[in-house]
């Protein structure tokens, strides 16, 4: 489990616009991602 602070493992992702994010290419260039999860609604986890 990654703890806070912690540097997640680079994965590709689908993006909002039909085509991927790749964590890594955005870490090269020095930007930011936040990423949460959360449950699937009306659920209780």
């Amino acid at each position: 489990m990654l703890q806070p602070g912690d540097t997640a493992p680079d994965v590709v992702l689908p993006s909002h616009r039909g085509g991927t994010v790749d964590t890594r290419s955005l870490r090269d260039e020095g930007r930011w991602l936040v990423m949460w999860w959360y449950p699937k609604a009306a659920t209780p986890g």
